[in-house]
């Protein structure tokens, strides 16, 4: 179980860490711009070999991912204040159109994990620039967010964040959509569970909680930089998932060529994660509402696409 990584900033390096600590690899490869740094993480990570399952950390260039199962890609400048995601775009597709060709110039059998912003325009230039076919394409999409989803549900309604399914889909980012009508505790709808089991629940719960989640990252990033531990935990269930072919069911950046007229583009749903990478995608039955606020989110997604590959889509 061998794993490249291509970026060894915050995420890439946390990343890393997460999968090392769950021992999920065996082999780990890291690559970055600055040589320098990719030794002191391998290095440093080396160190804590006798703690954890055996793995063999390095520091590499593009030749050494060769063998690779997933190659999982962070490289680039992350996000920085006053910025969104989506602002990212042109300067991190200029990185991209240079590693990918090198990815698979040694490695054209592996899963590429997109985790650079913003993820669904970069998973979709990864598909085109790569010519993988699309399940072999994958971002890491609204793992993440759905996650902060839960835990800011688990908050309001004081239950374990385990045992509450919601989900956000369509982008990574602002216009992502909350899918109320699939969140439940225990298989008690949302708004049910809040009425009865929650002391003065009131109307506004759900916008409060949207609001929370959208702006989550943005808080995170004002008060310490950059956020790296949730999601280097995302990318790595999103692994497990791969390489132990768990067939578990993962909002991760898929490839959809037709969302209710929005045609070619990557974002958000419901996929079964396996060895084949994101091997189905599932349609959840959404509210009209969910449905036109998914399908306008798809419509920012392909418009950033467009103004970032230009003659490319």
């Amino acid at each position: 179980m061998k794993i490249g990584l291509v970026g060894t900033g915050y995420v890439g390096a946390t990343t890393a860490y997460a999968l090392l600590l769950q021992g999920i690899a065996s082999e780990m490869v890291l690559i970055d711009a600055n040589m320098d740094k990719a030794e002191g993480e391998a290095l440093d990570l080396t160190h804590s070999t006798s703690f954890v399952h055996p793995v063999q950390i390095y520091a590499g260039d593009y030749c050494d991912l060769a063998g690779t199962e997933i190659v999982i890609i962070s490289a680039g400048p992350s996000i920085g204040k006053n910025e969104t995601r989506l602002d990212l775009a042109g300067k991190n597709y200029e990185i991209f159109k240079e590693i990918i060709p090198k990815i698979i110039k040694y490695n054209d059998r592996c899963i590429l994990l997109i985790v650079t912003n913003p993820v669904d325009v970069l998973s979709y230039a990864a598909f085109r620039l790569s010519g993988f076919p699309k399940n072999r394409v994958i971002g890491s999409g609204t793992v993440l967010d759905s996650c902060r989803f839960r835990a800011a549900l688990s908050a309001k309604l004081g239950v374990d964040a385990r045992n509450i399914h919601g989900y956000i889909l369509g982008e990574h980012g602002d216009s992502q959509v909350a899918a109320w009508s699939l969140t439940n505790v225990m298989g008690i709808n949302f708004d049910e569970f809040c009425h009865s089991y929650i002391p003065g629940c009131r109307a506004d719960i759900k916008k409060q909680i949207e609001n929370e989640v959208r702006s989550s990252a943005y808080t995170v990033i004002e008060k310490k930089g950059a956020t790296n531990y949730a999601i280097a935990l995302a990318v790595a269930k999103i692994v497990k998932s791969i390489l132990r072919d768990e067939n578990s069911i993962l909002t991760v950046s898929t490839y959809v060529e037709d969302l209710d007229g929005v045609l070619d583009v990557y974002l958000s749903l419901p996929c079964v994660v396996n060895k084949r990478g994101a091997d189905r995608v599932l349609i959840p039955r959404l509210s009209n509402s969910e449905k036109a606020d998914l399908k306008k989110s798809a419509k920012i997604i392909k418009e950033y696409i467009e103004d970032v590959m230009g003659a490319v889509v």
